[in-house]
């Protein structure tokens, strides 16, 4: 069972209510970004566009395995705490792994009817970059 497996188990045996109180949560979970990725960060390299939310990912292999580095507004504590949950299931990962994430993530979590259709959107936006970013660091 992976990471995700997990998470997603322990976010499907909740009450709606209590999901979202898991969410927030994992949004105080998200470590604070290292400090040789600050400086990327405040240039806006490494940020997800397509989110309305100031996300910024840094995505990278260390010995096979996915690194993921993190930073999330923190005014936007769904965000931050969907983020934080791709932190803790990926970081160690394979690169495999992540490209078989669902891209229903959000409903296999039972969040997708609690966030709206513009977080719904800006965190597909996520799962899909973190994805591309996978593939770009394992052609690097």
């Amino acid at each position: 069972m992976t990471k995700l497996d997990e998470i997603t188990q322990q976010f499907q045996s909740l009450e709606p209510d209590w999901r979202l109180q898991l969410l927030l949560d994992y949004s105080e979970k998200l470590p604070p970004l290292p400090d040789e990725f600050r400086e990327a960060r405040d240039a806006e390299i490494g940020r997800v566009e397509e989110c309305l939310t100031p996300v910024f990912l840094y995505v990278y292999l260390n010995n096979g395995r996915i690194s993921i580095q993190a930073d999330v507004a923190s005014e936007a504590p769904t965000v931050k705490g969907f983020v934080s949950i791709l932190v803790r299931a990926f970081n160690g990962a394979t690169p495999e792994d992540v490209q078989n994430m669902p891209a229903n993530l959000l409903h296999d979590l039972g969040i997708a009817n609690m966030i709206g259709m513009v977080r719904t959107q800006g965190l597909s936006a996520v799962i899909r970059n973190v994805k591309d970013r996978v593939l770009k660091a394992i052609s690097a």
